[in-house]
């Protein structure tokens, strides 16, 4: 877990022996859930498929991906999610959300649907730059790489304001916010899952 005033480490080995120890939990209910799975498992982690409170039991840490954020927040509901899951993230276990992710960590929306966790002190814009067909690929500068990530945005969201505790890690070159952190919370506009690299989730691991 970090503070609000550190910057990402990259993972040491004595960081990835110790996330090796856990297991990371991927929110499976729809999206692109088996590209965080195949990843993680590329660099040693255990991993759980998650899609009852049952599961949320058996893991230290979890990633809630991309899809349809309005899909996966009825789907909690459905699986009684909503609740144990808030509960987990305020009692301090990390979780990272990409796109959808991001949406669903969210205290307020733009728009009135879905409802999200309220867990992150930021207020997001779902859908911000367009349809499936206003898809991009860029490479993005991100606070404590040291070097620039090949990001892709598919019908990305972005934050429009975040609260004070909130750290701002990677902006477009228009000032967008699309990655930040606040305490044991991460999230990312854009998908790191559906590229070779993996050093977000490594930096994810070492939580």
């Amino acid at each position: 877990m970090f503070s609000p005033s550190q910057s990402p480490k990259p993972l040491t080995k004595k960081l990835l022996v110790r996330g090796k120890n856990k297991t990371i939990g991927v929110l499976a209910l729809q999206g692109d859930f088996l590209e965080h799975l195949q990843t993680l498992r590329k660099i040693g982690v255990q991993t759980l498929e998650v899609r009852l409170p049952q599961d949320l039991e058996k893991v230290d840490s979890l990633i809630m991906p991309g899809g349809e954020s309005t899909t996966i927040a009825n789907l909690m509901d459905v699986f009684k999610l909503r609740k144990p899951l808030v509960e987990r993230i305020k009692k301090g276990m990390p979780v990272w959300g990409t796109c959808a992710g991001m949406i669903l960590l969210a205290k307020k929306l733009v728009q009135e649907r879905p409802t999200p966790l309220g867990v992150m002190d930021i207020t997001v814009n779902r859908n911000a730059f367009g349809r499936q067909i206003d898809s991009f690929e860029t490479e993005l500068e991100i606070k404590g790489l040291a070097k620039p990530m090949h990001a892709t945005f598919i019908r990305a969201p972005q934050i429009v304001s975040s609260g004070a505790e909130v750290e701002v890690l990677s902006n477009l070159s228009d000032g967008t916010i699309v990655a930040a952190r606040e305490k044991n919370m991460l999230v990312t506009s854009f998908h790191p899952e559906l590229t070779k690299d993996t050093r977000l989730h490594e930096y994810f691991v070492g939580f």
